[in-house]
């Protein structure tokens, strides 16, 4: 067994202790899926309302997908009916032999994410920090939460986008078009990357002479064209396809999620709720905002008090505008060697500033950032720092007490394996004469690993957190729900903002 299926054979096995934590709706969602793509013809998929809080609103691949993982139902003896029933239920009360086979589907269809991740890290990386990254990756606590407790199939998606970049990395530009091809149409929140697909296919596909570039244009067309075909066509000839996109893109769910996201938007309210606060007590006649600090914003558009409206274009520009430097780069000089950091600052670029961003999206960038952190000191400096502030972002999908130990334990086992690891990358030696080195120069003048502003921001998470679970109930009891998971969101975001900027810098950096 080779190191990368001895770190799959683990994290399995951990996967397995977890079958019995808690499940969120999204199992209930997932399961109604199963039922829904097995029991009903192809034309209802889209237009079924039996469960109005389980709609369809992946992209049809994802849909065959569930389809095929409800083929062996009846193996499950007496109970096939309770996996692939249309009917509603609570993600509680589904039978053993149904939580242990979505449970186990997830760890299995996890195959796809190692084979991705063994791919890239053989190819790029030597003996010690291939470990490393596989580590990284194959351990990643957020992964484990999502999928393996909260209950999605993130590793499986992430696993046809780190294929796209094994291939793309290889100069097999073709393969890699198509594998994201595969991937937007399995799940839509990755098309935020695809300008900068199109725009380095482009100039690094399709060049040549004017013949040649021609040909490949049009070969990388058609090669697309037909993931899309084969995915939208059938909804297409039984005229679902009004129906299918309404599904994919309900931009009447408001501009954030009930739990603010870290991204740059959690400011931008925070600023409109206190100059409303102020203008107020100045008294000036400001409308009261109608969203909450709890339920989210909601509507076809979100109610500010004081700022501007925000609208769904005004994020797609926004998002545009900031990844337009990446953009630029990937025009002037396509290169291999940078296009897992591009894709990474694209999808950070979308978590900032998109429309209803949830926060399990950060895993976007979060996981191929872990395929360059050990490139040099910088990096795993950044990575480290961004992976628990991503990490820690998600904690409040945990919410039983329960649960706690648990995600506790995964981010604090992840940090320490990643300390350890970094600290050995890039160690500080001594050179023969008594002189110290280290094996990266962007060490120079800081203070150890992660530096002093590292340092205090951690501590800082660490304080958030010590409030939300002992000052806040000892204070305000029940009072103020809202305020421990605003304060996580205000934290993280600070967090999310500076790797934004940290990455864009390195992106106008790099030649």
């Amino acid at each position: 067994m080779g190191e990368a299926e001895w770190l799959w054979a683990v994290a399995t096995c951990v996967k397995a202790l977890l079958i019995p934590t808690y499940r969120s709706t999204d199992f209930e969602v997932h399961r109604h899926w199963l039922a829904l793509t097995s029991a009903l013809p192809l034309a209802r998929w889209y237009s079924d309302a039996s469960a109005p809080c389980c709609p369809l609103d992946y992209p049809p691949l994802f849909a065959y997908f569930q389809r095929i993982l409800a083929l062996p139902a009846t193996a499950l003896g007496g109970h096939p009916s309770a996996l692939l029933r249309l009917a509603p239920s609570s993600p509680s009360s589904a039978p053993l032999p149904v939580l242990i086979y979505l449970r186990l589907s997830v760890a299995v269809t996890d195959l796809v994410f190692l084979l991705a991740a063994a791919r890239l890290a053989h190819r790029r990386l030597p003996p010690a920090r291939r470990r490393l990254v596989l580590v990284l990756l194959l351990w990643s606590p957020a992964l484990l939460i999502v999928d393996h407790i909260h209950f999605q199939y993130n590793g499986y998606l992430l696993g046809i986008l780190l294929l796209s970049l094994s291939f793309l990395e290889e100069g097999k530009d073709l393969a890699g078009g198509l594998a994201f091809a595969v991937l937007i149409c399995s799940k839509h929140l990755f098309l935020v990357a695809a300008p900068l697909y199109f725009v380095y296919l482009l100039r690094h596909y399709c060049r040549g002479g004017s013949w040649e570039a021609s040909r490949r244009f049009l070969t990388m067309g058609a090669a697309v064209g037909a993931v899309f075909a084969a995915a939208f066509g059938p909804f297409l000839y039984y005229g679902q396809m009004q129906q299918v996109l309404s599904r994919l893109f309900p931009f009447g769910r408001g501009l954030c999620h009930a739990y603010w996201a870290p991204n740059f938007w959690v400011f931008y309210i925070v600023l409109d709720k206190v100059l409303s606060f102020v203008l107020l007590k100045l008294g000036f006649d400001i409308p009261a905002p109608k969203a909450s600090f709890t339920g989210g914003l909601v509507g076809n558009f979100s109610q500010f008090a004081v700022l501007p409206q925000v609208t769904p274009l005004i994020t797609f520009l926004l998002v545009i505008f900031a990844m337009s430097p990446c953009l630029i780069k990937a025009f002037q000089k396509p290169q291999p060697k940078h296009i897992t950091r591009w894709v990474a600052y694209a999808f950070t670029c979308g978590f900032m500033f998109g429309w209803h961003v949830h926060e399990k999206a950060s895993l976007h960038f979060t996981i191929p950032l872990a395929l360059i952190s050990v490139d040099n000191l910088d990096d795993a400096r950044h990575y480290f720092l961004l992976s628990i502030v991503s990490c820690y972002s998600m904690f409040p999908l945990l919410f039983d007490l329960q649960e706690y130990p648990i995600k506790v334990l995964l981010l604090a086992i992840h940090s320490i394996l990643m300390w350890i690891g970094f600290s050995s990358c890039f160690r500080v030696g001594v050179a023969p004469g008594g002189t110290k080195t280290n094996n990266s120069s962007a060490s120079n003048g800081k203070q150890g690993f992660i530096g002093k502003f590292g340092t205090i921001y951690l501590l800082g998470l660490l304080g958030v957190e010590l409030w939300g679970q002992l000052l806040h109930p000892y204070i305000f009891g029940s009072r103020l729900p809202f305020l421990p998971l605003m304060l996580i969101s205000i934290y993280c975001a600070a967090g999310m903002m500076y790797s934004w900027v940290w990455q864009l810098m390195q992106i106008l950096k790099c030649s």
